[in-house]
């Protein structure tokens, strides 16, 4: 086949994304159409985390919406680094797909990567955002971020933060809060959210970042206490908990947000058809809903430009943001 018919269909195919579905799969297995078979979604964190839940809600909703099966494939560890170095290798043909937050924050927060942000890949679009919760364990003796705040002051270096990994958000939102509320944390870094979370209600660490749906459920078992959101008003995805502002900390905001991308190579028309299906998907029946049972919110762009446009605005802020609060990794 010329590489014309090739980018043709596959331009074809993008186009019945967004008018009369798509072809049945073995048709467009033999017409060499994308997507033809199973799509890949890299994440770099272990199950149990915002990253996981978001990446399985997104799997399941494209498949549904692609008409083929899409897996998830976990690649914890460095802050999501060695998931994005695996995609920015991966063949640019569509089929593999990586989950990964703002890459202007582990590029501020990394000496070294093996890859470029900017040169390997393509944003395609973004699937969620949310704040992170400021939890502590049930014996410390504080009951809101005021609290918290004196009670560091006055025991320096006392206070273990659990960490969900270097370069993380949990890790910049904690960061970021030590340099504004002028205390410091003895910081604990564990592989993922939820090993930072067993350790925090065990009581090996006292303090934690965390996103939604790694701590809600134990917050509701009352097996863990929140404190405040990361953000400065409340959301009414998390009901019940103040935002920093609220609590007490006037001029603290950090949030996170996930959304897909594809290696750089990847033809135009697959990364117009992916973030097409992207959008469908997110906006399906209950789908938001469901993201809103654990504290994020749905939120993507019209089209793959728009989200890089976006991501372009926000890394200027992103970057203070690493500068300012003081983040290394070590």
């Amino acid at each position: 086949m010329k590489p014309t018919q090739s980018r043709r269909r596959i331009l074809m195919a993008s186009i019945g994304l967004g008018a009369s579905g798509l072809a049945p799969l073995a048709a467009r297995a033999q017409s060499g159409e994308w997507p033809a078979k199973t799509l890949r979604i890299v994440v770099g964190y272990p199950p149990g985390g915002s990253g996981d839940f978001i990446t399985r809600v997104g799997a399941d909703e494209l498949s549904k919406e692609l008409g083929v099966a899409v897996v998830v494939e976990n690649r914890p560890g460095a802050g999501g680094t060695i998931a994005n170095e695996a995609v920015s290798k991966a063949a640019a043909d569509g089929y593999t797909i990586l989950n990964a937050g703002p890459m202007a924050t582990t590029d501020s927060l990394y000496r070294k990567l093996g890859y470029d942000s900017r040169r390997d890949f393509i944003p395609v679009n973004q699937l969620a955002v949310g704040p992170m919760i400021i939890c502590v364990n049930n014996d410390l003796p504080v009951k809101s971020l005021k609290d918290l705040i004196a009670y560091a002051k006055a025991n320096p270096g006392k206070l273990n933060s659990a960490g969900s990994g270097n370069g993380s958000s949990p890790h910049l939102a904690s960061a970021q809060f030590e340099s504004i509320a002028g205390v410091k944390f003895t910081t604990v870094q564990f592989k993922g959210g939820g090993a930072a979370a067993t350790s925090t209600i065990a009581g090996d660490t006292q303090v934690m970042f965390a996103t939604p749906p790694t701590v809600m459920s134990f917050i509701k078992a009352g097996r863990m206490r929140a404190l405040a959101l990361t953000i400065p008003q409340s959301t009414s995805s998390i009901p019940g908990i103040p935002g920093a502002a609220e609590a007490g900390l006037p001029g603290y905001d950090s949030s996170f947000s996930f959304g897909l991308y594809l290696p750089a190579a990847t033809p135009p028309a697959v990364v117009r058809a992916l973030s097409v299906a992207t959008a469908r998907a997110m906006a399906r029946p209950g789908v938001r809903e469901k993201v809103a049972s654990q504290g994020m919110d749905v939120v993507t762009y019209p089209s793959a430009e728009a989200f890089a446009a976006a991501l372009r605005e926000g890394a200027v802020g992103l970057e203070r943001a690493v500068k300012e609060s003081g983040a290394k990794v070590e």
